[in-house]
């Protein structure tokens, strides 16, 4: 936001004073030498003088323009399944900072490290679990510790009306399924393969995709059978697609981190948005989306 200017001396009354003094300039015109007469000229430009060294005063005395608040553009990596509620306070924020824009990068979390490490810019860095987000502590890509912000499980989404009539994990595994599922080195892919290892079932998809929105896609397109998705993708996918809750999920609770880059552009404005996702305001925005609370 850009600083408040103070004002300078109220010019309608530095009119008036003028006015009054060059009408008694008329009145005593031919009285006394030229010299000792008012100028009105010259009376302006002292008053004027004087307006303006009253406002490089108070000006010594406001805030610098390090310490008040300033627009910004704000560059926001977050992790696909973030995208709706995090545009939602991306606007939010940008009603709250007038003059400040937040752009978006979503995508798999461990893409998302891979553009930090290649030097693509970044204020702020969201990632879907603590893994990826250790990964990029550890390369030196983050500044400061990390903030939990919310959580998130997995569930099964099928076509609308379930065709198949999965009703377990274990239904997955069937030979006549065809299951989209996220890749092994993303958070989403990652959580899948506990819930194998802890429902003891072995899945065999038929694609392995890099976003958790890539799988919902491949759902709601008709491209596939099932799905795991997390709870929050399929809320928002509406009646696009069918939810299957079941029980193993809660082996594989995934836990959402936020950073400031290490080369943040605008540590400030990031901090400010890291405060708005962590707040009351954010925090309702994330539990209506069917995110749980840390």
């Amino acid at each position: 936001m850009r600083a408040v200017h103070h004002r300078l001396a109220d010019e309608h009354s530095l009119g008036r004073t003028t006015g009054s003094g060059a009408r008694r300039a008329g009145r005593r015109r031919g009285q006394g030498h030229h010299r000792h007469r008012r100028n009105p000229r010259r009376n302006l430009v002292k008053a004027l003088a004087a307006a303006l060294s009253v406002a490089a005063l108070l000006a010594g005395c406001s805030p610098t323009a390090s310490d008040a608040p300033s627009s910004a553009a704000l560059t926001v990596f977050a992790a696909a399944s973030l995208k709706t509620t995090f545009t939602e306070l991306g606007a939010r924020f940008e009603t709250d900072n007038p003059g400040t824009t937040v752009t978006f990068n979503f995508a798999g979390s461990s893409d998302l490290v891979a553009q930090l490490a290649q030097g693509a810019p970044a204020d702020v860095f969201a990632s879907a679990d603590t893994d990826t987000m250790t990964k990029a502590s550890d390369a030196g890509l983050v500044a400061g510790p990390p903030v939990i912000f919310a959580t998130n499980t997995l569930t099964i989404v099928t076509p609308p009306g379930n065709p198949k009539g999965i009703a377990s994990f274990a239904d997955l595994a069937k030979p006549d399924t065809q299951v989209v599922v996220c890749a092994p080195q993303v958070p989403c892919g990652s959580a899948t393969e506990k819930v194998e290892r802890a429902a003891g079932v072995e899945l065999s998809p038929v694609s392995e995709e890099s976003a958790v929105t890539d799988v919902l896609g491949k759902i709601t397109s008709g491209q596939a059978d099932a799905g795991l998705v997390y709870v929050t993708d399929a809320a928002g996918a509406g009646d696009k697609v069918t939810a299957v809750a079941f029980p193993e999920s809660a082996e594989a609770v995934n836990t959402y981190p936020i950073a400031v880059p290490k080369d943040a552009a605008n540590p400030q404005a990031a901090q400010a948005f890291i405060d708005l996702v962590t707040g009351p305001s954010g925090q309702d925005v994330l539990t209506s989306a069917g995110f749980t609370a840390p």
